[in-house]
């Protein structure tokens, strides 16, 4: 079979042939947080800062599997609660990592982790004003995207559903809204609980997905990565080839054309039984 490729995903100013993103946290070990990377087939994955321990004195850190891996990194401020706290761990991340590109996260509550409108927006137009990239993670509402677009945003990451809850894309209408609306990579972050929901946010037509718990909280995380990395896959090439329409009653699979016409019948008739000579079988 010839082996078939996409075009790059283009977010950020970077190039990606992998559509999957995938988070460092929650593994059981290091050797397993490195394994799962490589499997999933991602080439940029998430740390987030304010569990980065920038003076770590093992042998070997988190930081180590990512710059081993060739993984672009995207850091993150998960954990913070307001826009002021945000802004000043993105400065953190680029003066501690080097890099402009940041996905913002300003949540609302730590029992939801439902991102907090107001505080996203208000960060994401100061960071891109302090010259950051900005991945924005970002409730399904389409207009709160087109917001987030304008201000600068290089994708919006609209939640699937609330983080770590692995319900999969609640709100599908939505997700394909806020792709109409923006001209920006639309990449649907968190909730995603296994492969199928991968497939299903990307045969929407979204640019990619990301996640994090859905693979470091599997029984198996490294055969989770694979069937990830398939379904991310599986989902792009059917959105790329269209699926049919959906219809209330069926649809032949034969066509009724061109049919061969009955040549008589196969077998005597009850008629021509009767008619057969005497003796014979």
């Amino acid at each position: 079979m010839e082996q078939w490729t996409d075009e790059p995903l283009r977010v950020a100013g970077i190039e990606l042939q992998s559509r999957l993103l995938v988070g460092t946290g929650k593994y059981a070990s290091l050797e397993q947080t490195e394994q799962a990377l490589k499997l999933s087939g991602t080439q940029m994955v998430t740390v987030a800062i304010r569990r980065l321990d920038a003076g770590a004195t093992e042998e070997r850190c988190l930081m180590d599997v990512v710059r081993e891996g060739g993984y672009h990194v995207l850091p993150n401020t998960a954990g913070c609660f307001d826009a002021e706290s945000a802004v000043r761990t993105a400065r953190l991340a680029r003066d501690l990592l080097e890099t402009d590109l940041i996905k913002l996260e300003v949540l609302g509550d730590p029992r939801t982790l439902l991102p907090d409108p107001v505080g996203t927006l208000a960060a994401t137009e100061q960071l891109v004003g302090e010259g950051f990239k900005v991945m924005v993670y970002t409730s399904d509402d389409p207009r709160l995207a087109v917001h987030l677009a304008d201000l600068g945003a290089a994708s919006v990451m609209p939640a699937g559903s609330p983080i770590g809850s692995g319900r999969g894309v609640l709100n599908p209408t939505n997700v394909q809204l806020i792709m109409e609306l923006v001209d920006v990579p639309v990449i649907v972050d968190a909730g995603v609980g296994t492969a199928s929901d991968v497939a299903v946010a990307m045969e929407l037509g979204a640019a990619g997905v990301l996640l994090n718990t859905g693979i470091a909280g599997a029984r198996d995380p490294l055969l989770m990565a694979r069937a990830m990395r398939a379904g991310c896959e599986a989902g792009r090439q059917a959105y790329l080839a269209g699926r049919i329409e959906r219809r209330l009653y069926a649809n032949a699979s034969s066509p009724e054309e061109g049919l061969i016409e009955e040549a008589g019948p196969s077998s005597p008739t009850g008629e021509d039984l009767g008619k057969a000579p005497v003796g014979a079988s």
